[in-house]
């Protein structure tokens, strides 16, 4: 993606099924369940690289002893940094007792982090401060075991004011405003609720205080604990939950908005955001690694037992088709495949817009998550050029000698590596100018591969601001001299904010939004953008079932082929000699590409919850207002 974005985060759940020694005796290491996570965060970086967090929890260990151990880091390595620090603790504890390096039991009561059960996050921070304390996972502690709790997600509410206040009137003090604390508040509160009335039907039974704890742990009933705390949330999640006496939970949200695959065998039971992360780490193949349906949760009991409840009643679902296009890392094989088909899926656009001259074409891709995208479009750009060969050679019969023949087939697609990603480019000088032209040069491109008459052909996953394409490279591409600049986006236009995780969450920045705003005033249609802002202003105290989304009135006057001519001029400045075009994907053809992720409200405006509508008003409220607040 040309413009860079933060996003999804990723979690990662161990359970080890298994007592420690077996782990020890089978694999050499008592650390196997430590060695695991530290690779499945690791293979799920790329979904948060400003944070990441590790917790574990040790099973049936004696009071006075710690069972709970959580380390956190927002350093320039976050999950490296964690993993120093931890093996440093341990290395530390085994070489003050070299004679216990095969005492497993010694290990577990005095090494920390050696536990059965483990939770791993991986961190974006699209919202709130990039400091330590906003790193997941976080941590509700309490003196008795079983409500102590630990929660971490890839998630965002949009109703968290409501969720807050109804926290309020229940007559809690929560330390922060932030959606994470109010969910994990939520689920403690009734965590808490709940252990109260088993412990008061265990006295009625007989059993004292110390006799009633192990009976709570069996007892206690995890979904009906999520199904009364998720009662009135309204977002996207999959969300992670450790109980301190060991029961763990993944609660993925109704619309199955964020992602969550699981496996389970005699060994152990793993979660994680992406299948290929749990194919990597546990040697398993594609079709044993499930999904975890919307609205159910995955509860892992003390004993080792996996079972799947049905905690909300699930909505129409609506995966994130961002995860497809560019969130998900592409070596799952279902993902690679839709990749490659919406690449596919563009070319007839392409063809139309360089003539189906191939001939005088080069490609090329915007490194380097559109590569696989690439291919797609490469491969239905050979399907079009052995058509091309079909006809001349069909046309020539008779009159085509040996020679003439092979000159016809040994026609090539030219693809080239024309952008070139730079190190990252520290823009250290504070004056506009001067920045600009550093930013010109974050991308370099490959000299004497493009000739003036050549139509340059240039794929990007997406384009959401256009501030790379602007500043850095379009302007690089028409150092080259091309006849023509084709800049293609394997997603369709985004439009809307993402309200769910993804940190697109102003109107204004959007491309899309600006060349809609543009085209209306060049036509003398800014009475509608002041009619939106008045219908957005008539429901800020509606019910969010109640609330429309009125933004999409800012579109309907134009086809997507205007909006994308616009956003050409847009990109593009007098310094620009080569016509820029750019064409989009469709949303019929997204979803013949991803039919599984159908989620496509920053496209559409389609917002799969209530609250999404109410997102979408406010940004506009918040763009006419200029206020630069986010809307959720």
């Amino acid at each position: 993606m040309s413009d860079a974005i933060k996003h999804e985060c990723g979690i990662a759940l161990i359970r080890l099924k298994k007592p420690l020694s077996y782990y020890k005796e089978k694999y050499g290491t008592a650390f196997y369940g430590v060695n695991k996570m530290y690779l499945m965060m690791e293979k799920q970086h790329n979904r948060g690289q400003d944070g990441a967090g590790f917790a574990s929890i040790k099973l049936d260990m004696a009071p006075g002893e710690r069972y709970i151990s959580r380390q956190r880091s927002t350093a320039q390595q976050p999950i490296q940094d964690i993993f120093e620090q931890i093996n440093g603790r341990i290395n530390e504890a085994m070489t003050a007792n070299p004679d216990r390096k095969d005492d497993v039991d010694w290990q577990k009561s005095n090494v920390p982090y050696l536990g059965e059960v483990l939770l791993g996050h991986v961190r974006y921070g699209t919202f709130g401060k990039n400091s330590v304390e906003s790193v997941h996972p976080f941590l509700r502690q309490n003196n008795w075991m079983h409500r102590n709790l630990i929660v971490a997600g890839n998630f965002n509410m949009t109703n968290v004011n409501q969720l807050f206040n109804k926290l309020v009137s229940l007559g809690q003090h929560p330390k922060e405003h932030a959606d994470t604390i109010t969910v994990m508040e939520k689920i403690g509160h009734f965590l808490d609720d709940e252990v109260a009335k088993l412990y008061k039907k265990l006295k009625k039974e007989g059993f004292n205080k110390q006799q009633a704890s192990p009976q709570i742990a069996k007892r206690l009933k995890v979904e009906k604990i999520l199904k009364r705390a998720s009662k009135d949330w309204d977002g996207g999640y999959a969300m992670v939950g450790l109980l301190g006496h060991g029961d763990a939970f993944v609660l993925r949200d109704p619309a199955g908005i964020r992602p969550a695959y699981y496996y389970e065998d005699e060994e152990v039971a793993v979660v994680a955001s992406e299948r290929p992360v749990i194919q990597t780490a546990f040697n398993v193949p594609f079709d044993e690694v499930k999904e975890l349906d919307p609205g159910k949760a995955l509860i892992v009991k003390k004993n080792g037992e996996l079972s799947i409840k049905k905690v909300l009643e699930p909505l129409t679902r609506k995966a994130c088709s961002f995860e497809r296009i560019y969130f998900s890392r592409g070596s799952d094989a279902e993902i690679y495949k839709e990749r490659k088909l919406l690449g596919r899926l563009l070319m007839p656009e392409v063809l139309k817009s360089i003539d189906h001259d191939t001939k005088n074409t080069v490609f090329s891709f915007i490194p380097n998550t559109a590569e696989t995208s690439f291919y797609g479009l490469v491969e239905a750009a050979q399907d079009e050029l052995n058509k091309e060969k079909q006809v001349e050679i069909l046309a020539a019969k008779e009159n085509l000698d040996e020679t003439g023949l092979q000159k016809i087939l040994s026609r090539r697609l030219r693809t080239e590596k024309i952008a070139i990603k730079d190190a990252k480019l520290r823009t250290f000088i504070t004056e506009d100018s001067s920045r600009d032209d550093l930013v010109a040069h974050v991308y370099d491109v490959t000299y004497g591969v493009v000739t003036p008459e050549d139509k340059l052909v240039i794929i990007d996953d997406s384009i959401v601001r256009g501030t790379t394409l602007k500043k850095s490279i379009i302007k690089m591409m028409a150092r080259l001299d091309p006849k023509k600049i084709i800049v293609v986006s394997s997603a369709p236009q985004i439009r809307y904010p993402d309200c769910y995780g993804i940190d697109m969450a102003k109107l204004e920045d959007f491309i899309a939004f600006r060349a809609a705003i543009e085209l209306l005033k060049e036509r003398g249609s800014e009475n509608i953008i002041t009619e939106v802002y008045k219908k957005c202003k008539a429901q800020t105290e509606l019910k969010d079932k109640n609330v429309q989304n009125f933004v999409k009135e800012i579109y309907e006057p134009f086809t997507d082929k205007e909006i994308s001519t616009k956003i050409a001029a847009l990109l593009s400045d007098d310094t620009v000699k080569p016509e820029v075009e750019i064409i989009y994907q469709t949303v019929e053809n997204l979803h013949k590409a991803c039919p599984k992720n159908l989620g496509d409200w920053y496209f559409t405006g389609d917002y799969p919850t209530p609250g999404g509508n109410r997102v979408v008003n406010r940004a506009f409220i918040n763009y006419m207002e200029g206020n630069s607040a986010r809307a959720y």
